[in-house]
């Protein structure tokens, strides 16, 4: 039989897992100023679309992808977050998300694991479009992007899919067979 003080220590922590309700509201805070970030590359796109070389709108399109899945994965640990360690979302008589609820904290990881990826693709590819472009430093021209900058930035990509990986196949191997039922 349980003690009043450990009904009540378990209570307490209990009730604990609201401190992460305005941590979640936080995020969607970040997800405001994403949408700034996003229309202020749009109005940038449309106010110089005439002058704009075709490299350029492509790698603006490409920001503004970045910023979309950004957000897309915020939108996601908010939701998924909340509804897996604070409380369920209610959405009587509105909008529903066909996922909410159905995420679990182990895929919830894998869908990060894969936004992060896609994410650092495109910026991979963004790189890569600019390999011959050139900055000014201190007054001469360089280029954007040395071999060891670029080399770095592959090694980090393939990270983040090699992390991916694993995060998938230790997923399977530890759950696969609890998510047949």
């Amino acid at each position: 039989m349980a003690s009043k003080f450990e009904t009540a220590f378990e209570k307490v922590l209990f009730a604990s897992r609201w401190i992460l309700a305005p941590i979640f509201l936080g995020l969607s805070l970040a997800l405001i100023a994403l949408g700034f970030k996003f229309f202020q590359e749009a109005w940038h796109v449309f106010t110089h679309l005439a002058d704009m070389a075709e490299s350029d709108l492509v790698l603006t399109a490409l920001a503004m992808i970045d910023i979309t899945l950004v957000g897309s994965l915020l939108v996601m640990v908010m939701f998924s977050g909340y509804e897996n360690f604070v409380s369920t979302i209610d959405a009587k008589g509105g909008d529903s998300l066909s996922w909410l609820g159905k995420l679990d904290a182990g895929t919830l990881k894998l869908k990060v694991a894969a936004s992060i990826v896609a994410i650092s693709s495109i910026h991979l590819l963004r790189i890569f479009m600019q390999v011959d472009s050139t900055k000014e430093v201190n007054g001469e021209m360089v280029d954007k992007y040395t071999n060891y900058q670029i080399m770095w930035y592959v090694i980090l990509h393939m990270t983040f899919v090699l992390s991916a990986v694993l995060l998938g196949v230790l997923d399977k191997m530890s759950f696969s067979k609890h998510r047949d039922h």
